[in-house]
């Protein structure tokens, strides 16, 4: 089975996917569009005749690209001013009812994604998101199979070890967002602190562009105090606030004079917050913009339209 379809470019097909590998390797919507001009450059110079399989030479061009990128890039987040969180993405709205594709781009998992190595990160997700075989992902990544396997299990166990434990119920998801954007947006201290865990953790990232907390704040009181004084300051008169698809999950969008500012997501755990991830670089607001990236992040890479293996 080949990969064009009705004479469409096996690139424009896969982009959606294409897209997916990069955002969920990189962190970023930025470098992720950079690494898809990049792979575009070169599926155009590539000689067609001799790739027998389109889709697979597309995401190992994407993976290799990412990799190196994904290398350079972690001496300059060794330097990174405060926190660096993942770049938020608007999702679309039915993501979050697959649970499987909503918890592989989520905030939370991307964090987790961020402690292991690479080419650890790049087998992970080729196998355990998108369903390549051991084969294929030795081939995208340059290694034997017996090599990839072991590095597979290895990442597997790292993420499950790491990935916090939290609730997925949607309706309660979204009762407690409500509440949350409501206390927020009316400064109410009280019925901040009835929602968050005791043992609730806070990360802001500002990336030295705007005002943030420069460490993890932890504790209800600490939380609560911090993150309605940051929505009560002077420069922020007029911000507004909705629930929002944010990396497939319930979310906050902020908004100032039209223009996303910033991005609140959140793990749940027995009906309380247990953990805030602020992003508020503006830098890093770009997937909060509608039509500013592919809003749609999960589509499989092993298998077709109809979803049979090729």
């Amino acid at each position: 089975m080949t990969d064009a379809r009705a004479g469409q470019d096996p690139y424009l097909e896969h982009r959606r996917l294409l897209f997916a590998t990069a955002y969920r390797m990189l962190g970023t919507v930025t470098d992720a569009e950079d690494v898809l001009q990049d792979t575009w450059l070169k599926w155009s110079a590539a000689d067609r005749g001799a790739v027998r399989h389109p889709k697979a030479y597309l995401v190992r061009t994407v993976t290799n690209l990412s990799l190196n990128r994904l290398t350079s890039a972690r001496a300059t987040r060794e330097t990174y001013v405060g926190p660096w969180l993942p770049e938020p993405l608007l999702t679309a709205p039915d993501i979050a009812s697959d649970a499987e594709v909503a918890d592989a781009v989520s905030t939370a998992i991307l964090v987790v994604l961020e402690t292991l190595s690479p080419v650890e990160r790049a087998v992970f997700l080729l196998r355990e998101v998108f369903g390549f075989t051991y084969a294929e992902i030795g081939e995208a990544v340059d290694r034997p199979e017996a090599t990839v396997r072991q590095t597979a299990h290895r990442a597997r166990d790292h993420v499950r070890a790491r990935t916090p434990r939290y609730d997925t119920d949607d309706a309660e998801r979204r009762r407690i967002t409500d509440r949350f954007l409501r206390a927020c947006a009316g400064g109410d201290l009280n019925a901040v602190l009835e929602l968050l865990a005791p043992d609730v953790t806070a990360w802001s990232d500002g990336g030295g562009k705007v005002t943030a907390a420069r460490r993890p704040l932890h504790g209800t009181d600490h939380v609560a105090r911090w993150m309605l004084g940051f929505l009560a300051k002077p420069e922020l008169a007029g911000l507004s606030m909705r629930t929002a698809p944010i990396n497939g999950e319930l979310g906050i969008l902020a908004d100032l004079g039209g223009q996303p500012v910033g991005a609140l997501t959140f793990d749940l755990l027995d009906g309380r917050i247990r953990a805030l991830r602020f992003q508020v670089n503006p830098a890093k607001l770009a997937g909060l913009r509608p039509g500013g990236a592919l809003a749609s992040v999960g589509a499989g890479a092993g298998q077709d339209s109809a979803g049979h293996r090729e």
